[in-house]
């Protein structure tokens, strides 16, 4: 039986001996009153006197057990309710435990995602700071030969014209030789294909010097991504930073996406830049993840209040509402096991609000995806140094 209900019930049996004690007294008074009358009556006859000596005699001894039932009735419910005192603390006690236990669980839950985030930030960290000092190597070993071949290139481009102009003053005075020699030098000039070979040859070095250059901007824009002292602020070109993200996932992109550029007319940004990129890199690497054929990637960019606007826009294949609403969630994806972390545009998200900016996106199924970054154009005194 619970403590409350054992208390009430030795409270109302309390309420009952009371009540039984006031009741036997009245009865034995009033016995006692008439036994005292009829002796006054009758004198002589004391029967009806000694029983009500008898009976009181009787209802004294009863009225005693009563009354020691009583007194160990109210112990019993003095120590019931001290049981159910005690009881009552211990259930407190025990609640406060449960919630305490719940908020600690509810800390716990969260030190581990911050911890997963900021070890996939720190990873993530390396592996660029990994990626800028190979660039550097990289840049170093290779400027140096792509510089001679460039400069080689454009020293062959002038000489081959100087040559061309010599074989053409030549062609000029070949119409007085004889006839024989002239038709020797008509089939050697064929036989050699001269006229594609002039045609050809000074493209064909433009194209190779574009090629060195080329391989000059890929280095570059490696160094760009992710170079050292990235973590420190700077005024920077978004363009710029775009295009040389663009050239890091060119690959990831090619197949799946043309891309299409609407650039507005942007102001510096004050920002960390490779930070910046990172977040430019898992949006577009997302977009062409999420296009199952070819399709288009729009890059869209506009100064936007006191700061700026970048939104790229894919035609894949969309989400639901009930995805879009945890798609910045920690270790949430909808890519296959083993295909993703879920911590791309968790760490995006964090990277934006920490420069005091906003990510946001607009999806419709089967329709594609737009995520758009807000940037302040300056940093905020409530930006955060370590995104």
């Amino acid at each position: 039986m619970p403590a409350a209900s054992s208390v009430a019930v030795a409270s109302d049996e309390c309420v009952v001996l009371q009540a039984e004690v006031v009741r036997l007294n009245k009865v034995v008074r009033s016995l006692m009153d008439r036994a005292e009358r009829s002796t006054i009556v009758c004198g002589s006859d004391f029967s009806l006197f000694q029983m009500a000596v008898t009976l009181e005699d009787q209802v004294r001894h009863r009225t005693r057990e009563l009354e020691d039932a009583l007194r160990d009735n109210k112990k019993m419910t003095h120590a019931l309710e001290r049981t159910q005192r005690l009881m009552k603390q211990e259930i407190e006690e025990r609640r406060r435990a449960q919630i305490e236990l719940e908020r600690e669980k509810e800390a716990q839950r969260r030190l581990i995602d911050e911890l997963a985030e900021a070890h996939v930030k720190l990873l993530q960290s390396e592996k660029l700071a990994s990626i800028g000092q190979l660039a550097a190597g990289v840049a170093h070993e290779i400027n140096n030969p792509i510089g001679f071949v460039d400069s080689n290139l454009g020293t062959l481009k002038t000489w081959v014209r100087r040559l061309l102009d010599v074989m053409a003053l030549q062609d000029s005075m070949l119409t007085g030789l004889d006839p024989a020699i002239q038709a020797r030098m008509d089939q050697a000039r064929k036989d050699a294909d001269l006229d594609y070979l002039r045609e050809d040859i000074g493209p064909l070095i433009d194209e190779s010097i574009e090629g060195t250059s080329r391989v000059r901007r890929i280095v570059q824009d490696l160094r760009d991504f992710s170079r050292a002292g990235s973590e420190d602020w700077c005024v920077v070109d978004l363009h710029a930073g775009l295009e040389a993200t663009l050239n890091v996932v060119r690959n990831e992109i090619k197949y799946k996406a043309e891309v299409v550029k609407h650039y507005g007319d942007l102001p510096p940004v004050e920002c960390m830049p490779s930070q910046v990129n990172q977040v430019l890199m898992n949006l577009l690497v997302n977009a062409a993840q999420a296009i199952p054929e070819r399709g288009i990637i729009t890059i869209s960019t506009r100064r936007d209040g006191d700061g700026v606007s970048i939104a790229i826009a894919d035609t894949g294949v969309g989400m639901a509402a009930d995805v879009q609403a945890k798609i910045f969630d920690p270790f949430y994806t909808t890519k296959p096991v083993g295909q993703g972390t879920g911590l791309g545009l968790s760490v995006s998200y964090g990277i934006v609000e920490k420069h005091g900016g906003r990510i946001v996106v607009e999806s419709r199924r089967g329709e594609g995806s737009c995520f758009t970054v807000w940037l302040p154009a300056k940093r905020r005194a409530d930006s955060c140094g370590e995104p």
